[in-house]
């Protein structure tokens, strides 16, 4: 190797070095992008797809507006929802005959009103949940929506099974509300199995 041959290759190191420092010198001064947290948070959360929860009716904030059809946990690829009916209470046939209603006294036939579909427990799997959101696309009444809850922590696995419904009642009973929900509530207890 000769001289002027060393001499190109320490150049072209020099101005390699020079190119990088140009780089870094750039993104040193110009403002930063990253949140230092725990001092700062993130302030787009409403953009956050978290957890499934229930959405409240709008009547009453603690029941929710599922009306237990099960295509959210036909439709959930991870199998990670969990749908109990409540059961529908059953008239005796001694209270029909003894207390007949006043449309068959007159013998026109009473439409019966179907008795409403609650869910009796509503679990939710947040270890097995791959954050599709094809159990809230499939909806038909629009009772699941993503939570806004990005700092999740816990002890074990058992933690991140959630009960929505007592989820949902412990939200009632903080009331604060989201705005899109008019009165349902939102709080930052996750309503896990074992306490809420």
């Amino acid at each position: 190797m000769t001289k002027v041959e060393a001499l190109k290759q320490r150049l072209a190191r020099i101005w390699s070095l020079i190119v990088g420092l140009k780089v870094t010198g750039t993104f040193f001064v110009s403002p930063q992008i990253t949140v230092h947290y725990p001092r700062q948070t993130v302030r787009n959360m409403e953009t956050f797809h978290g957890p499934v929860e229930l959405v409240p009716r709008p009547d009453d904030p603690a029941k929710p507006r599922c009306i237990v059809c099960m295509q959210c946990v036909s439709a959930c690829p991870s199998k990670c929802l969990s749908v109990v009916p409540k059961p529908q209470p059953r008239a005796s046939a001694e209270g029909q005959e003894a207390h007949p209603k006043p449309a068959e006294a007159k013998g026109d036939k009473a439409a019966k009103k179907p008795a409403a579909k609650e869910p009796l427990k509503f679990m939710y799997d947040f270890t097995l949940c791959s954050l599709c959101g094809t159990c809230v696309e499939t909806c038909p009444v629009g009772s699941l929506r993503f939570s806004h809850d990005a700092y999740l922590a816990g002890p074990d696995k058992a933690a991140f099974v959630y009960d929505l419904l007592a989820r949902l009642a412990g939200q009632a009973a903080a009331g604060c509300g989201r705005a899109e929900d008019k009165g349902s509530a939102r709080v930052d207890d996750r309503g896990a199995k074992g306490g809420v």
